[in-house]
C-alpha cells in the first residue's frame, strides 16, 4: 500500500538536516505540505529550497527551540502558513553530555520542553485534523549512558511523555508515537564529526552495531511516515528502536 500524504500538513522542529530533513524530504515526497525550524538561517533556506522542488508548500523559521516563546511563535506560524497541522515531528536535541547544570538544562529546555510547548501549540490545529504526532527520543534512554547523562535521561522522559501524551489525546483521535535510534551517521552530524575528532569512540561503537554498520536518516523516516499514515492508524503510546539492533 502506497503512503499518500496529499493535501496534508507536517510540521516538523529541528528539521533542517540530518533526520528531521529526512523526515520532512519523506513527507513531501509523499504529497505534502511541510514547515520546518531549526536555528541556521542558511542550512534552514537550502532544505527548503530542496523540500519545494517536490512541488509541494515548503516553509522555513528560524527558531531557537530552547526558549519557550520562541516555539510557540513559531508553531503558530507554520500553522497559519501551511492551513493546518497533520503531523507533528518534535526532533530537536541539545546532545547535553556534561554532568552539571549547563548539560542538564540545555537537555531540559529542548529535548523535553520544546515538546511540551511545540505539542501544546499545535493541539488546536492537530484535534481539528485528527493528527499524529512523532517525538524523536534515543535508544540512550533504554541503557546506562555514562558518557551523556543528561542526554539519556531526558530521553527517556520523552518515552514516557510520549505515552502520557498517547493517553490524554486519545480521546480526541490524536496518535502519539516515538522513536529511539540508534547511532545514526549523515555529514555533518556527531558520528560523522567523531570519525576524525574521536575515532576509537566511533569504531567503538560501529564495532558494537551487529549490523555493522551506522543507521542513515532515511531509515528513521522510514518509521515517522508509517507511523504518521493511515497504515498506523490503530498505533498509538509506542516507542519504536530502530536501531539495527545496536544495544540489544
Amino acid at each position: 500500500m502506497k503512503i499518500d500524504f496529499a493535501g496534508k500538513k507536517a510540521i516538523v522542529c529541528g528539521g533542517s538536516r540530518g533526520i528531521g530533513k529526512a523526515i520532512a524530504m519523506g513527507f513531501a515526497a509523499c504529497g505534502g505540505d511541510v514547515s520546518i525550524c531549526a536555528r541556521d538561517p542558511k542550512t534552514l533556506e537550502e532544505t527548503r529550497a530542496e523540500i519545494a522542488k517536490l512541488g509541494h508548500k515548503a516553509h522555513a523559521a528560524s527558531a531557537d527551540l530552547a526558549k519557550g516563546d520562541a516555539v510557540r511563535g513559531y508553531i503558530r506560524d507554520a500553522v497559519t502558513t501551511l492551513g493546518g497541522c497533520d503531523l507533528l515531528v518534535n526532533n530537536a536535541s541539545a546532545f547535553g553530555s556534561s554532568d552539571d547544570d549547563a548539560g542538564w538544562n540545555s537537555n531540559f529546555a529542548v529535548d523535553m520542553m520544546s515538546i511540551v510547548h511545540a505539542t501544546q501549540e499545535a493541539l488546536p490545529a492537530l484535534k481539528k485534523s485528527q493528527g499524529s504526532v512523532v517525538n524523536i527520543s534515543s535508544i540512550s534512554a533504554l541503557h546506562p549512558a555514562a558518557r551523556q547523562p543528561p542526554y539519556g535521561a531526558l530521553k527517556a522522559a520523552v518515552i514516557h511523555y510520549t505515552i502520557t501524551q498517547a493517553a490524554m489525546y486519545a480521546k480526541d483521535r490524536i496518535r502519539v508515537n516515538c522513536i529511539a535510534p540508534g547511532s545514526i551517521e549523515f555529514p555533518g552530524g556527531v558520528w560523522d564529526r567523531r570519525k576524525t575528532d574521536n575515532p576509537a569512540l566511533y569504531n567503538g561503537t560501529l564495532a558494537s552495531i551487529p549490523f555493522g554498520r551506522m543507521g542513515y536518516p532515511e531509515e528513521i523516516a522510514n518509521v515517522a511516515l508509517f507511523l504518521a499514515s493511515p497504515l498506523a492508524s490503530w498505533v498509538t503510546g509506542q516507542a519504536i528502536a530502530v536501531a539495527g539492533a545496536q544495544g540489544l
